[in-house]
């Protein structure tokens, strides 16, 4: 197997890394996947990564039919619409790669094109999109991580990617437990994003204030137990500083920043119905799944009431 060809759904934070990593790369066909106005205006304006406008080929879904690769990188209100269009993409050997945070995008994308074109996958990058324009630090970005999720790693779809991968300036890692690390980080991204994203503070918050601390531990304590009713051997995370700005606004706070909705569903939202179906009580969770939620309302003017 050998993957020359590659289409990514989704030209935001995410799908900015692949457009800066792959764009001009010699002997890869590489496309972007819109339609209608976003089709247009991504041939119009192209995407400005790190200061750099890149203009790719933008092609409707029929027109990447039989690609290699199908790349995700949707925000998790548009994953049902990047489902139609893999649908009319993925041909009999194509790997799906979801890089979406969350637990659930490969098993959703697997209920409609089978799960033996899946390959599970999660991205660590701190990056910022604000004005129509996506920052992020190339140094120290870690990349994309991808696995089989049973384990077994030694396959062709795994060497076609790390060989596909390895031509480009995408940074890459193959997880011996995939399913693991997946859950690892959606455990950092509940844990550090929502917090801060309630009480508008940034990453120093959490080494600064036992209250935000009592907090995460409380989020932390709540998915540990889902994770391990649902099979996984997750650990408590252990708070400990990574270096970055303590000013840094993590992804969701970003967004209500900027008034756009978040991705509340994809974090608690999932855990909650997870944790319902093992019968586990998850206050924590459900308490700041609503206030996030009242957030998103209060940006969309929903308690405007000066005037009444």
């Amino acid at each position: 197997m050998t993957v020359r060809s590659a289409a990514l759904i989704g030209a935001g934070a995410v799908g900015a890394y692949f457009i800066w990593g792959m764009a001009g790369v010699p002997d890869i066909d590489f496309c972007l996947v819109a339609e209608g106005e976003r089709a247009e205006r991504l041939q119009r304006d192209g995407v400005l990564i790190n200061g750099e406008t890149y203009h790719l080929p933008v092609k409707p879904p029929e027109e990447a039919k039989d690609c290699d690769l199908i790349i995700v990188a949707v925000k998790y209100s548009g994953l049902e619409s990047a489902i139609s269009e893999i649908r009319r993409m993925a041909g009999e050997d194509t790997i799906v790669l979801s890089v979406m945070n969350g637990i659930d995008s490969e098993d959703l994308i697997a209920a409609e094109i089978g799960e033996a074109r899946v390959m599970h996958a999660f991205m660590r990058i701190a990056s910022r999109r604000a004005d129509g324009r996506i920052a992020f630090d190339p140094e120290v970005t870690a990349g994309v991580f991808f696995g089989e999720k049973d384990r077994n790693n030694e396959t062709d779809r795994v060497a076609a990617l790390c060989e596909f991968f390895g031509k480009t300036n995408v940074k890459f890692h193959v997880c011996e437990d995939i399913i693991l690390k997946q859950w690892e980080k959606y455990q950092t991204n509940i844990c550090y994003n929502l917090p801060q994203a309630v009480l508008g503070t940034g990453y120093g918050s959490y080494f600064d204030s036992e209250h935000v601390e009592y907090i995460r531990a409380a989020l932390d304590r709540e998915l540990v137990a889902v994770a391990h009713a649902e099979g996984i051997a997750l650990q408590p995370l252990q708070l400990k500083y990574q270096g970055y700005q303590k000013s840094a606004r993590y992804s969701t706070l970003q967004d209500l920043d900027a008034k756009r909705h978040t991705e509340i569903d994809m974090f608690l939202g999932v855990l909650i119905e997870k944790a319902q179906s093992h019968g586990i009580e998850v206050p924590a969770s459900r308490l700041i799944f609503h206030e996030i939620k009242a957030l998103e309302e209060k940006n969309d003017g929903k308690f405007d009431y000066d005037g009444e």
